[in-house]
C-alpha cells in the first residue's frame, strides 16, 4: 500500500462521519432502521481502493418475515478515504459523499443509479 497523503487521526475521521451525518435530512434518519455506522480502518483483504460498504438488508427487500436479525452495517474506510484525497478539505467532501452513498444503499438504490445522481 502506498503512503497516505492526508495525514489524520482516527478520532478527527470518526467526527466527520459524525458531521456527514448531521448533514442527513432528519426525515431519512427517522426511517433508517436497525443499522449501524462504523469506521474501520482497512476494507476487506483484496479491496484496498473500497471507501465504503453497506452490509444487510435494504430496506426494500425487508418482509414479513424480517425479524431477530443483527443489524445491517455501513463501514466507511478510514485510509482508502485518506489516500484518494489532497487535503483535509478533500477529506470532509469524500466522506459525506461516501456516507450519503452507503445509506442510499440501506434504502435500496444500487450503484447505477447512484452514479445517475451523482452520487456514484
Amino acid at each position: 500500500m502506498g503512503a497516505v497523503p492526508v495525514e489524520m487521526s482516527r478520532e478527527r475521521f470518526e467526527e466527520l462521519v459524525g458531521d456527514a451525518l448531521d448533514e442527513v435530512p432528519e426525515e431519512l434518519l427517522s426511517l433508517m432502521s436497525n443499522v449501524v455506522i462504523l469506521v474501520e480502518d482497512d476494507p476487506p483483504p483484496g479491496d484496498p481502493e473500497l471507501l465504503g460498504l453497506y452490509e444487510g438488508h435494504a430496506l426494500t427487500e425487508r418482509g414479513w418475515d424480517y425479524s431477530g436479525v443483527l443489524p445491517d452495517r455501513i463501514l466507511i474506510y478510514r485510509r482508502p478515504i485518506l489516500r484518494i484525497c489532497d487535503s483535509d478539505e478533500d477529506v470532509v467532501d469524500e466522506v459525506a459523499v461516501t456516507v450519503v452513498h452507503e445509506i442510499a444503499h440501506h434504502f435500496g438504490i444500487d450503484d447505477d443509479r447512484l452514479h445517475e445522481l451523482g452520487w456514484g
